[in-house]
């Protein structure tokens, strides 16, 4: 079978078209025009209702949603905040935004933070936390949580990847104070951009909502108590990053999709780790244990390949028709953390860099079939074959 398209994001519903015919016609297309039921205010009302929130926050990008996440906790200029030392630069980006410094922690091979560094650093003065469930792997939340409240610190949950992702029961977004999502093209929901907070504090979300540009008296639009806008009205900076309605349209009617894209992202996941981890040169790693994972991509790790075969790996599956994405082999990926170069005494991670320079990344859309999974995968497997065969027969 030829290789499909790994590249084209999930197409949007046919049931979003009339909506967004309206909105052409209208040009309603400003969140706060309309007195109620705007798209931008129904988005918000199904996502927290489907997430079991009480209140969630449609904003321009899930980078926005951590930087309005951080301002909303109202920490102070300069407060630590400890991050995971594998994630997207939008992450420490966010934290430098807010005007606080990104502590960096130590992950682990299977791309999940290593408690033992978390536990260590969490005691140095850290004022918050954003564990990312970085390309949708969930670290052990159980034991984040039971640090961060014991030391009175709050959790903010990057769940740019991991929107339908469960951790022993629990949704991921919903455990930590704040959970931040993405609608970017390469998610589980795609609007092209856009992004959304939830949380259960009402205080919280009403600093989250005025800052994010609803001046006046626009914030009588969410519902959230009157006294806890009243305490912050013109008392905030207004940074304007509000969802428009047209982005709603394109998102809501994907909602009712999700639960069948998870099952398939999963599905499609685990068959072709199943397939890659026979070789002895690729490592897939596990779920933890509780883990009930929403994947639309697959990590692994290269076993017994130094530097020059990772390159070549890599070029030979590119030249096969399947990108492959080496975290650490790059002079600029924005997920090697010694490319943030704009963060002051920027940290070494010796564990994390090791991993990296070793950790592949391959989209795997969950709309792929089982012959496509078959084709992407047998390319993978060739590739891998290709730089290791003159090794094992020398060996020999």
């Amino acid at each position: 079978m030829m290789l499909p398209d790994m590249h084209t994001a999930e197409p949007i519903p046919d049931a979003a078209r009339a909506e967004i015919e309206r909105l052409l016609q209208t040009g309603d297309l400003f969140r706060y025009t309309a007195a109620h039921d705007a798209p931008v205010s129904l988005l918000e009302a199904e996502f927290a209702q489907m997430m079991g929130s009480k209140y969630a926050l449609a904003v321009s990008s899930c980078s926005a949603a951590l930087f309005l996440s951080l301002k909303a906790l109202d920490l102070p200029r300069e407060a630590k905040v400890m991050i995971p030392g594998f994630t997207f630069a939008a992450v420490p980006s966010s934290v430098v935004h807010a005007d606080c410094r990104p502590v960096l922690c130590e992950v682990g091979e299977n791309y999940r933070v290593d408690l033992d560094d978390f536990a260590a650093k969490l005691a140095d003065g850290i004022s918050a936390v954003i564990i990312s469930h970085m390309r949708g792997h969930t670290s052990d939340m159980d034991a984040i949580m039971q640090l961060c409240d014991a030391a009175g610190v709050p959790v903010i949950e990057d769940a740019a990847h991991s929107l339908g992702t469960l951790w022993r029961g629990r949704k991921i977004g919903t455990i930590g104070k704040i959970g931040c999502f993405s609608f970017q093209s390469y998610k589980m929901v795609n609007a092209g951009e856009g992004g959304i907070l939830i949380t259960d504090d009402a205080d919280l979300v009403a600093r989250a909502i005025i800052m994010s540009g609803a001046y006046e008296h626009n914030w009588q639009k969410h519902p959230v108590l009157l006294e806890a806008f009243s305490r912050h009205q013109n008392k905030l900076p207004l940074y304007n990053l509000r969802l428009n309605n047209l982005s709603a349209a394109l998102i809501r009617p994907q909602l009712d999709a999700l639960p069948q894209r998870v099952r398939d992202g999963r599905h499609n996941h685990d068959y072709v780790a199943a397939r890659l981890n026979a070789s002895p040169f690729i490592d897939v790693p596990e779920p933890l244990e509780g883990e009930e994972r929403a994947p639309d991509s697959i990590q692994f790790n290269l076993v017994g390949l130094d530097n020059s075969a990772i390159t070549g790996f890599a070029k030979a599956a590119d030249q096969a028709g399947v990108k492959v994405q080496v975290f650490g082999q790059s002079a600029d990926n924005a997920r090697a953390f010694w490319n943030w170069q704009f963060i002051k005494d920027l940290p070494e991670l010796p564990q994390t860099r090791e991993m990296l320079m070793k950790a592949c990344d391959v989209r795997l859309p969950v709309r792929l079939k089982t012959g496509e999974l078959d084709a992407v995968t047998d390319v993978l497997l060739a590739a891998i074959e290709t730089v290791m065969a003159p090794q094992a027969s020398a060996v020999a």
